[in-house]
Parts: structure tokens; C-alpha cells; sequence
């Protein structure tokens, strides 16, 4: 059996001794910002998926929008953590530096998420002709009717990316910009009554996504701090509020410094499948049945119980990311080990070496146990939680 790492007090100890002096590591550099100029660059950096991240933290100026406007916490995630992935094709880890966007201010997201009004509606609700710059078409049915038109556009999420000179300056380099679509509208025809949807086609979702990204891209070059900077502006497909696995970005473009045309757009070839499921057996049967056969072992051991879920991420044809979910009751901690340790097994046992697998086993009480089997590594990480 593979080896097994109790995580306890004592090691929380050894860990605080070993850990790396992050103050000693920090670095401080001059920013444009209202906060004295002063910011702090982390030299430590977990990971060359990630930036380092600009400190104080700033959180961005549409926070809080994201929440009412993204269907699940799986897309919501999804929406930041894939940006941040698309990014990488024009801001290098290494040389750029991360901040939330700050530059497209919150007041202004949120009017750009509105539908265009009539003049008639625009008196309805009191509003000036400065304040109708919403970037969905208008409603013109009557009230109580089906919406003449879904809303596209869910949300605008900005990224900025931050590079340092050697004066130690830090300034603004880039941005990204991505645009959430839905893939399917729901709308009420009276407040407070039953929820309807409308599946908008994916043809007309990509034909209407790209029209706005001209849009916002145009409006982002009126922004002063904006109009001579690349962009990146990427377009995501919502899942359903239903949905277990994320949907996904499916194209993204750039723009050069101080241009507003948009170069060829590039394809994201990025999906999520939901195993078991019979997407995944149709797409991807190979490893499909490698995961089912990992389901049935963890079974056996429990004849009563089938609850193993796993969310796979593909990045063209190539499975990427499997984290899995084994919610299961146990009767006592050193069960709770002892079924850890037979599916970390499991894991060594049916999956390749060069895929990234988690697994996280639950009870009713909270969580019980993690296992981590890093892309080629010969030894998982075991996090039993005491």
C-alpha cells in the first residue's frame, strides 16, 4: 500500500517551522494607486498555472456581480479559473503580475449587463438617454408576453496583468476581458411567477457573443487607462442552473496596443463531462470505463452504496482533470482510514500516470479524508481530516 500522510497538530508545527519566509521573500514596488503608490509582489509562487497576485488585494470593481448573474459555483469558477488559463496565450506567468480588474468600473458593468430601452421605457423608469448603454437587445413585447429577444450577455469579468521595470514601477500591461453567454434564458412573464427558459443555439449564441466583444472593445478604448493596452477578450458558454459540471470558454481574440479590431478569433477546445454519464461514454468510452471500473472496486467494498461521482476535464481530446466525490457514512475513524487507504489504491490501480486525479471522501459530518495523485507522479498525497 502506498504511503499515507496523517495530517495532525504535530505536523502543523513541522510545517510552521520548514514553511518558506514569505516576508523575507516579498518584494515592494511602486504602483499609480490612490494607496501611496506601495504594493507588495509575493517572489513565491505555487504554481506556473498561476500569476502572483498584486498585494494588498484590491477586489475587483464588478465583485459581487458575478454571483447574481453566473448560474452554479461550477460555472462561476470556471469563469475566473479559465480566463485566467486563456490569459496564458498572451501574458506569460513569469513576467506579468495578476490584479482583480479595476479599470472597468463596477457602476459601468453593471450598465453595459442591462437591455437597450426605448425612449418610451426609458421614461417608464425614469432613466436618462446617458444611462441606456445596456449591450443586451431591447424587450419590445408587451408586458406579460415572452421577451422578443433573450438576453445574451450574463457578465463581464476583467482581469488585469501587471509587469514591473527596473526602477521597480509597477504599471498596467494588459488586460483580458471575458464575456459569460447564456446557452439558455430564463425569464419570468410576471414577478414573483413560475420561471420559464428559452435554449438559445449555439450558432446564434457565437454570432451575438462576437458582435458584443466588438462592442466592449470599442467602449474599453474610451476608458483612459485603457486605450493603449493589448486585450484579450474571451467568450464563455453558461451551463444550466442545473448543470453539476461547468460550462466552458469556446473562442477568445486579441487586440494590439491602442487598436479596437479584434484579430482572428482562436478556439478554446475545452470541455467537461460528468462521470457516469452517457456524454462520456459516447465521447470518451476508453476512459469511461476506467472510471467505471474504479466505481464498481470502491463498491465492493461497500455493496450497499454507489455514490461515486467524478467531473473530468478535457483540454482537446486528452483528459486532463479527474476529481471525484465519494460521499459515504463511516462508523468510526479508523474505518474512515482504512476505506482511504483502499481507494488510494484504487487510484494508482486504474488510472494513467500522466493524469492529474483527486478525490474527496465526505460523510454527513463534513470532510473526511483527500487524496491528490499528481500528472506522473509515483506517490499521492493522503490528507486524512482529524
Amino acid at each position: 500500500m502506498r504511503k499515507l500522510s496523517i495530517v495532525a497538530l504535530s505536523l502543523v508545527f513541522l510545517l510552521s517551522a520548514c514553511a518558506p519566509n514569505f516576508q523575507k521573500q516579498n518584494e515592494v514596488v511602486q504602483t499609480k494607486e490612490k494607496d501611496k503608490g506601495k504594493a507588495i509582489i509575493p517572489k513565491y509562487n505555487i504554481s506556473n498555472k498561476y500569476y502572483r497576485t498584486i498585494l494588498p488585494f484590491v477586489p475587483g470593481e464588478a465583485r459581487g456581480l458575478v454571483v447574481n448573474n453566473i448560474n452554479t459555483r461550477y460555472d462561476l469558477n470556471e469563469f475566473e479559473m479559465g480566463l485566467m488559463r486563456i490569459a496564458q496565450n498572451s501574458f506569460d506567468t513569469e513576467k506579468y503580475y495578476f490584479r482583480e480588474g479595476q479599470e472597468i468600473k463596477g457602476k459601468i458593468v453593471r450598465g453595459w449587463l442591462n437591455r437597450q430601452y426605448t425612449d418610451a421605457q426609458l421614461k417608464e423608469n425614469k432613466m436618462k438617454q446617458a444611462e441606456n448603454i445596456g449591450l443586451n437587445p431591447v424587450n419590445t413585447a408587451a408586458s406579460g408576453a415572452e421577451p422578443s429577444s433573450p438576453i445574451y450577455l450574463a457578465h463581464i469579468l476583467e482581469h488585469d496583468y501587471l509587469t514591473k521595470d527596473d526602477k521597480g514601477n509597477v504599471t498596467l500591461a494588459g488586460v483580458t476581458i471575458g464575456l459569460a453567454l447564456n446557452s439558455i434564458y430564463y425569464y419570468k412573464l410576471a414577478e414573483g411567477g413560475d420561471t420559464f427558459e428559452k435554449k438559445i443555439p449555439f450558432a446564434e449564441m457565437e454570432k451575438e457573443g462576437k458582435k458584443l466583444a466588438e462592442e466592449v472593445v470599442k467602449r474599453t478604448r474610451n476608458i483612459k487607462s485603457l486605450k493603449d493596452v493589448p486585450i484579450t477578450i474571451a467568450l464563455f458558454e453558461q451551463n444550466s442552473k442545473s448543470a453539476v459540471v461547468p460550462g466552458t470558454f469556446f473562442t477568445y481574440t486579441t487586440v494590439d496596443k491602442g487598436s479596437t479590431n479584434l484579430n482572428d478569433w482562436e478556439k478554446v477546445n475545452e470541455k467537461y463531462y460528468l462521470f457516469p454519464s452517457n456524454d462520456a461514454q459516447e465521447d470518451h468510452r476508453d476512459d469511461s470505463i476506467a472510471f467505471l471500473n474504479f466505481k464498481q472496486d470502491v463498491e465492493n467494498y461497500f455493496p450497499n452504496f454507489n455514490g461515486v461521482i467524478g467531473r473530468a476535464y478535457y483540454n482537446g481530446d486528452q483528459l486532463q482533470d479527474l476529481d471525484i466525490t465519494i460521499p459515504i457514512q463511516f462508523y468510526g475513524k479508523t474505518e474512515g482510514i482504512g476505506f482511504t487507504q483502499y481507494v488510494t489504491g484504487l487510484v494508482m490501480e486504474h488510472f494513467p500516470k500522466y493524469l492529474s486525479v483527486s478525490v474527496s471522501v465526505t460523510s454527513v459530518d463534513g470532510p473526511e479524508a483527500l487524496i491528490v495523485k499528481k500528472a506522473d507522479d509515483t506517490e499521492p498525497f493522503v490528507y486524512i481530516y482529524q
